[in-house]
């Protein structure tokens, strides 16, 4: 059976599972809304308050320095603490940096506020991520993974609808203002709705059997340096450091990117961005499903894995193009595209935390390739900086993001031929 038709045919063994990846998918989108609205404000703002290329690439790379904190951090706490409280205490935080936009008039008012979000927002993915894995077999996990993961897509898509007309019409600070709102009024529903599947009273026994289906795991919490002695580890690391900082360019930089070279205003980058972004979120939701049906049609883990990863890189190629296209909407074909393929690529990606390593590890792992991506993201934040600064030309960095995918891939497959899970056994036993 299909992963879609057991989703739709769930209500045989209960599907709350999929109201909690709900959760997951409402959480992601308000996290891409909030670090999304500074993309889209850039233009403006940076008429309005007058900070240059240089001085906007600090401003991102802040952001992105306190992500790679809080992601090194944010997984061990998690693990720690739960999913439940790790969680809910990521977004309080996030909440509050968030409308402390709203203060910030100088460049340095706004690295500060970028700095605490990105310590706040780095409880995401891991936290995300170790939910699934609590929730979902292993033959779920990446169409969950998936279909949580689109919500970065739908964030990058609201945020260009939205922001424009609340700027225009309250003021810029209000844009920020109304997405730290989202992100409480989410918090209050998480301590709400979530449990444990095993103490949750809407989880039926069928369904709790469902989710426990796959072989017993040890549950001994595993120390980082433990976790970086196997090559599994580092394939999710290097994957994460060659392809995130790609992502973190378009989320940052496209807005700059269609207003420089095709004189878009703040209300006319809405229709392109969202065009981008939805094709993004097919991808998404594709990538996930391609491995699943590579792994149906009697494919093993590691070619589906591999298989929809390579599908997923190649989409990306074609991106080199884009920074010399006349056209705006050859342009935007081209990039969404890429964008869809990074997503699918993103979904497979998280995936291969949970094909190589036990649930109790699963958040600090992907806290640590997150770590890796983020750091990626400052080189290519103050390097993008500099380069627009003085050359004006953006065909460089999309000369990389057209190769990152591809060289990536290589190098998981060289450091995990075969995804064979890491045995943390003799590890567990050391204390962090």
């Amino acid at each position: 059976m299909s992963v879609v038709g057991e989703a739709a045919g769930a209500p045989r063994v209960g599907w709350y599972r999929w109201r909690i990846c709900a959760l997951l998918l409402a959480a992601t989108t308000i996290n891409y809304i909030d670090r999304q609205v500074l993309g889209v404000l850039a233009p403006y703002l940076q008429e309005e308050i007058g900070w240059n290329e240089i001085e906007y690439g600090y401003i991102v790379t802040a952001f992105q320095g306190a992500y790679a904190i809080g992601l090194l951090c944010a997984g061990f706490v998690i693990d720690r603490l739960g999913t439940k409280a790790g969680y809910a205490i990521a977004i309080t935080i996030w909440s509050i940096a968030a409308m402390s936009h709203s203060l910030a008039a100088t460049v340095v008012g706004f690295m500060i506020a970028r700095f605490a979000l990105g310590l706040g927002e780095a409880g995401n993915f891991p936290a995300a991520i170790k939910t699934v894995a609590e929730w979902f077999p292993r033959r779920e996990r990446a169409f969950a993974t998936g279909i949580f993961n689109s919500g970065s897509n739908i964030g990058a898509i609201v945020a260009p609808l939205l922001v424009p007309i609340i700027a225009l019409t309250w003021g810029w600070r209000a844009a920020f203002l109304f997405t730290g709102v989202l992100s409480a009024t989410w918090l209050v529903v998480w301590l709400v709705m979530y449990r444990a599947p095993e103490r949750h009273p809407r989880v039926s026994a069928a369904e709790l059997a469902h989710i426990r289906s796959d072989p017993p795991e040890q549950t001994a919490r595993v120390p980082w340096l433990q976790i970086l002695r196997h090559r599994q580890a580092w394939a999710f690391v290097a994957a994460k450091f060659m392809t995130d900082p790609i992502w973190w360019f378009f989320l940052f930089w496209l807005p700059k990117f269609l207003h420089a070279e095709y004189g878009l205003t703040l209300l006319a980058l809405g229709l392109p961005l969202v065009a981008i972004f939805v094709v993004a979120d097919v991808g998404s939701i594709m990538g996930g499903w391609l491995a699943g049906r590579f792994i149906r049609m009697g494919w093993s883990v590691n070619r589906a894995r591999k298989g929809a990863m390579l599908v997923c890189a190649l989409c990306v190629v074609p991106i080199v193009f884009a920074a010399q296209a006349e056209n705006l909407w050859i342009a935007v074909a081209l990039i969404g595209l890429a964008t869809a393929g990074h997503q699918g690529w993103s979904a497979n990606v998280f995936t291969l935390t949970s094909d190589m390593f036990p649930r109790h590890a699963v958040a600090s792992v992907v806290g640590i390739g997150g770590f890796a991506g983020a750091v990626g993201g400052m080189m290519i934040a103050t390097f993008t900086g500099i380069l627009l600064q003085t050359t004006g030309s953006y065909l460089p960095v999309f000369l990389m993001a057209g190769s990152a995918y591809l060289l990536a891939l290589l190098v998981v497959h060289l450091l995990a031929p075969r995804l064979e899970p890491a045995s943390l056994v003799a590890a567990a036993a050391v204390r962090p």
